[in-house]
């Protein structure tokens, strides 16, 4: 069977085609800029070089549509016709309450996507971009929904409720919801896989951590908490988001500086992060490459961001009474070893040791970095979302 999987931003749409039977990617790419000038897609050939076609992509429906072309094309396709494609996966960010695993996409179901479009307005309405153009462009074809948030909507009232009056639960919907949940899903149980152990019997630790981050406890195959919330910016330090801070001081700045509703938001989301702490780029590797030249402001930014995600691991340990496995996942988590290593050290209270040879310089690896005798299993897992999402829509069409 082979399935496309779309993940659609506002004005981005990155793809894969996976080929179920083997487990083979037998596409990838993106399209950028969509609605603006100088729009393109960036692809993967055949022999693995990065090809940049650009075209006018007015909207999304034009965006997949050529997609499809490439898929096809005699240069750059790995099928005949489009019609080979099975079903159509999709990454949606936003499922409320209401949704807690994928599912189909019937109009049932959209009306209620279209409903948690409140809590991600930026979001929900391009997903639901995506699935309207694939239904126009192949009429009829299975689609199913995989949502960000679905994996955490095991955490209890105790993790998700937030002290704010119960009546805006109740008439809005505010309460902590989570997201990478795909990712935190899919490197959980790769983890265990690995290991060999049974995945309802650990209590694992997950640290998605890139320009996005979040920390995941599950516990018995269950997630239990989560660093993001009702939005994607509480939490972790990261690349443009502010992360935790102090409700009290978003009045006060908006006073000052003069901001309504979207001010703010542009400033915690965009502007706020490592790029407003440093006062220039969220890139990490530009962050490293300051604080190896002795930048001190580099120095504290980059403090800040490994504590946050000390201090999470630390919390999570604590609500799971104890730790069996914490699996590094994302771009960060994957790549910058020594926030692995500065944010693993001194961990030996919880039976933490890991091995700073193995450790040191892997990037991007399935690997164990603990020593033999840690009584916690530290492990990099490199996330995959795509092919969760593809194998969750196997699964539903199989179980149809």
């Amino acid at each position: 069977m082979k399935i496309l999987v779309l993940n659609c931003g506002s004005s981005s749409i990155k793809y894969k085609l996976f080929d179920m039977t083997s487990g083979d990617v037998m596409a990838q790419g993106g399209i950028e800029k969509i609605g603006l000038p100088g729009a393109f897609l960036k692809l993967t050939d055949k022999n693995g070089k990065k090809v940049i076609l650009e075209k006018d992509i007015p909207e999304h429906q034009a965006g997949i549509q050529f997609i499809l072309s490439v898929l096809t094309d005699d240069t750059y396709g790995c099928i005949k016709d489009y019609k080979e494609i099975d079903a159509v996966g999709h990454r949606v960010v936003h499922g409320g309450e209401k949704f807690a695993s994928s599912v189909l996409l019937t109009k049932e179901v959209l009306d209620k996507v279209v409903e948690c479009s409140d809590l991600a307005p930026l979001h929900n309405p391009a997903n639901l971009k995506g699935i309207a153009a694939m239904e126009a462009l192949i009429p009829g074809i299975p689609q199913v929904g995989v949502f960000d948030t679905a994996f955490h909507q095991t955490m209890p009232a105790k993790a998700y409720m937030y002290g704010l009056p119960y009546e805006l639960y109740q008439k809005y919907g505010i309460r902590r919801y989570g997201f990478h949940g795909t990712s935190h899903r899919y490197v959980s149980k790769r983890a265990c896989e690995i290991l060999g152990v049974k995945y309802e019997d650990q209590k694992i630790i997950t640290a998605h951590v890139g320009n996005g981050g979040s920390i995941a406890a599950i516990m018995n195959g269950k997630c239990i908490d989560t660093s993001m919330g009702l939005t994607p910016t509480e939490g972790l330090l990261m690349g443009t988001r502010c992360g935790d801070v102090d409700p009290g001081a978003i009045p006060f700045i908006m006073e000052k500086e003069g901001l309504d509703a979207a001010g703010l938001s542009n400033l915690i989301n965009k502007k706020s992060g490592v790029a407003g702490l440093v006062g220039g780029s969220s890139d990490m590797r530009d962050l490293e490459a300051a604080v190896a030249k002795g930048d001190e402001r580099a120095i504290m930014t980059l403090d800040v961001y490994n504590y946050r995600i000390k201090k999470y691991i630390g919390a999570y340990a604590a609500a799971m009474n104890g730790c069996d496995i914490l699996v590094w996942t994302g771009g960060v988590g994957e790549n910058q070893w020594e926030t692995r290593r500065v944010v693993c050290q001194d961990m030996e209270y919880m039976g933490m040791k890991i091995d700073v040879e193995k450790n040191h310089g892997m990037r991007g690896e399935e690997m164990v970095i603990s020593t033999p005798d840690s009584k916690v299993t530290v492990m990099v897992v490199p996330t995959d979302e795509e092919y969760m999402i593809a194998s969750d829509t196997l699964e539903i069409l199989s179980n149809k």
